[in-house]
C-alpha cells in the first residue's frame, strides 16, 4: 500500500485520483501507524515550507517519516514534498526541515549569470503547462515510445 501523507496542505486528491487511474492502492493518511506500516510514502506538497514543517511535527509525522525513509521505503517527494527533505530552507523567516538530504532550499536568484531573462518574465512557483514538443532526429526517441509522453497530442 502507498501512504500519501495527509499533513493539512496539499493536493491530495490529485495525487490519489492519479494514482487510482494507475491501479495502485494507495491510502490518504495522517495516521503514524498507517505511514509505518506502508510499502512506499508520497508526501505532496503545495504551500509555504515553515507552515508545512509545523504541520508535520504538531501531527507527529516527522519521525515515522524519517524512519520509513532510513529504512529503505520508496519516496516520493512532490514540488513541497521534495523540498521537505532537505536540512532547511530560507522560505519566510527559514526553517529545519526534515534532514534527509544535505542542503538548503534557496530562494532563485535573478542576479546569477544562468537567467538570462529579465525577472519581470519569470513567474515564481510556475503553474500550469508549457507545450510539448518532440525531438525528431538521432538519439530521441519515437513519438508513442515515452511511456511520460504516452496519450499526450504534439504541440499540447
Amino acid at each position: 500500500m502507498i501512504a500519501i501523507v495527509d499533513y493539512g496542505m496539499g493536493n491530495l486528491r490529485s495525487v490519489s485520483k492519479a494514482l487510482e487511474h494507475l491501479g495502485a492502492t494507495a491510502q490518504v493518511t495522517g495516521d503514524p501507524h498507517t505511514i509505518q506500516r506502508a510499502d512506499k510514502l508520497i508526501l505532496p506538497g503545495v504551500g509555504a515550507f515553515p507552515a508545512a514543517m509545523r504541520e508535520l511535527q504538531a501531527r507527529g509525522l516527522v519521525e515515522p517519516i524519517k524512519e520509513a525513509i532510513a529504512g529503505g521505503k520508496p519516496y516520493l517527494g512532490i514540488c513541497l514534498g521534495l523540498q521537505l527533505l532537505f536540512e532547511h530552507s530560507e522560505e519566510g523567516n527559514g526553517a529545519n526541515g526534515l534532514g534527509i538530504l544535505s542542503g538548503v532550499v534557496r530562494r532563485f536568484s535573478f542576479e546569477h549569470s544562468a537567467f538570462r531573462i529579465p525577472h519581470s518574465a519569470l513567474k515564481i512557483p510556475h503553474m500550469g503547462w508549457n507545450q510539448v514538443a518532440r525531438k525528431q532526429g538521432a538519439g530521441s526517441r519515437e513519438q508513442g515510445d515515452c511511456p511520460l509522453l504516452q496519450g499526450i497530442p504534439e504541440g499540447s
